[in-house]
């Protein structure tokens, strides 16, 4: 019997409008009824029948028309969803607003200028669609425990000024409203979710950053000065600190210094958003440990995976396991744990933008992404190779990795399967250290057997045999290269062209040293049998180095 796993309270409509809403978001047809909660951000594809969470906000990117909008708002209602968001500007007809309403769904328009991407990341920080830990309600200075934009707002009232909450890369983790009064500089900032590189090149430069790390006052950045002439308003700005640890920043955009009396107030709120801070950071280290335990303990299959598997929301779907490991591991332990974090968290990412309710998690040294295959079964396989590769692609040379796909599961035991196979995938294209970085267990079959077989060989302590140990032993004490040779010519299946190539060497010398080491390894190199042997244990030892050129 399953124990009820509590849910979290998701996000109304209205609480995004709040907090988005004077950058980014405008309202277009919403109705009166703002209350409705959210449950997932899904991005629109016309080519894609993927299900959708309850209550979705879909983003219709690169849908414009008028007609085409009124369809896919009875579209998206048809599957359950509760607001779409389209590119402004969005003329509101009479037509608009009828499907609109007709359909149940909030229709909202995104702003010129803001991204698709931002919006999604913007959205699922407000949204609780994936919690599954312990989220009963909690206070920190009569807030709400990690809400930053409620404490964004929070702070702009008692400075009577547009703040934003950065991190220390000067990513914005929430902002407030009234945005519209400050200048372009913080348009640009909140619509790119991110201080434009310009700008932190010459905080920097100015030495900004130094004093405000060191100071325990607000630090003020002047228009002028050398900066874009976008910077029209003044800034202050106050490190966010828990003890001498530097979590991040707020900047309020004002029209002169602060008085004493909101300088204090600014300091003080400093240190409710350090808190607030904390509790994130921590919260998201929590979930994600609870995230790992119950993707590690349903792909395990024992007798808790099937209520891991429903804690995950996944029970009764077909699902496949991908599995993503780093091709090249940096040197230093403490980079390595961080790049494998980090590599995990873009997968989970990309996989709920391309298919909700995908679980991900980093175990050990891979991540693990239990990606939901509704509709037909028959072409699973090639979208969840399209999914592996789209992110790789997307990613591109900053993610050095390569992910192995098991086959399609339709139960618990099948989950455990699908996970077998995702594993030995990924061992071929590790092993084989880049030339492929997709590949299913299928594909890898033949290879990931030739491995194994080689663990049992070495587990076994067998050594070479027959014509191998007998060139093995006469390039090692005649300085030679007849195994290397004997390599090229089996993988060059013949070709002396290929093979001499391969080795370094004039075709004739190649010649040469093939007949030399069937003389001297006694082996038949036209004889089927003899060839399949040589290959084998050529496979099963340990590759010997390529020599230098002759």
């Amino acid at each position: 019997m399953l124990t009820p796993v509590p849910s979290k309270p998701h996000t109304s409509l209205g609480r995004v409008l709040e907090a988005l809403g004077d950058v980014l978001l405008e309202p277009v047809a919403v109705g009166r009824d703002t209350r409705r909660q959210l449950g997932g951000v899904v991005i629109h594809d016309p080519h894609d029948d993927a299900e959708f969470p309850a209550q979705a906000v879909v983003l219709g990117v690169g849908v414009r028309e008028s007609a085409e909008i009124v369809q896919l708002l009875h579209t998206v209602a048809a599957r359950g969803a509760a607001a779409l968001v389209v590119r402004s500007p969005v003329a509101a007809s009479t037509e608009l607003s009828r499907a609109a309403s007709s359909s149940g769904v909030a229709l909202l328009g995104l702003a010129s200028g803001a991204s698709w991407a931002q919006l999604a990341a913007m959205l699922r920080t407000l949204l609780a669609e994936g919690d599954v830990g312990d989220v009963s309600p909690q206070t920190l200075g009569g807030m709400p425990s990690g809400d930053l934009f409620a404490l964004a707002n929070a702070v702009a009232a008692l400075l009577d000024a547009p703040v934003t909450i950065e991190d220390r890369n000067s990513r914005v983790l929430a902002f407030s409203g009234r945005q519209d009064e400050a200048d372009p500089s913080r348009v640009e900032t909140i619509l790119g979710r991110q201080v434009p590189e310009r700008f932190t090149r010459q905080l920097e430069n100015d030495g900004i950053f130094e004093r405000l790390y060191r100071d325990q006052g607000p630090v003020y950045v002047y228009p002028g000065d050398g900066y874009d002439k976008k910077i029209v308003m003044i800034r202050a700005a106050l490190a966010v600190r828990a003890g001498d640890e530097i979590l991040g920043s707020i900047w309020a955009a004002v029209d002169k210094e602060l008085s004493e009396e909101r300088t204090a107030a600014l300091i003080d709120a400093s240190k409710i958003v350090a808190l607030h801070m904390l509790r994130l950071r921590a919260g998201a280290d929590v979930e994600r440990r609870l995230r790992a335990d119950l993707v590690s303990t349903a792909l395990e299959g024992g007798s808790g995976a099937q209520e891991a598997i429903a804690r995950l929301g996944l029970l009764g779907q077909p699902t496949i396991v991908l599995a993503m490991g780093l091709l090249e591991a940096p040197d230093d332990d403490i980079r390595l744990v961080a790049e494998r974090q980090r590599v995990a968290d873009a997968f989970a990412m990309h996989l709920s933008a391309v298919q909700p309710r995908s679980a991900v998690a980093l175990v050990g040294d891979v991540a693990y992404g239990i990606v939901p295959m509704p509709g037909n079964h028959g072409d699973c396989r090639e979208r969840s190779v399209r999914v592996a590769s789209t992110f790789l692609e997307r990613t591109g040379r900053r993610v050095a990795a390569a992910i192995g796909i098991g086959p399609l599961a339709l139960d618990r035991s099948g989950l455990h399967a699908s996970r077998d196979g995702a594993d030995r995938a990924l061992r071929v294209l590790l092993t084989n250290g880049g030339s492929k970085r997709v590949i299913t267990s299928e594909d890898a079959h033949i290879e990931a057997l030739m491995l194994e077989l080689a663990d049992l060989s070495a587990a076994r302590g067998d050594v070479a045999t027959g014509p191998i140990a007998r060139l093995l032993e006469y390039d090692t004490k005649h300085q030679s290269q007849l195994v290397h040779t004997l390599r090229c010519w089996l993988d060059s299946f013949g070709d002396i062209s290929a093979a001499s190539a391969a080795a370094y060497v004039h075709p004739s010398t190649f010649r040469y040293r093939l007949r030399r080491l069937a003389e001297v390894g006694g082996i038949d190199l036209d004889d089927p049998g003899d060839r399949f042997a040589a290959m084998l244990q050529l496979h099963l030892l340990p590759r010997v180095e390529r020599p230098e050129e002759v």
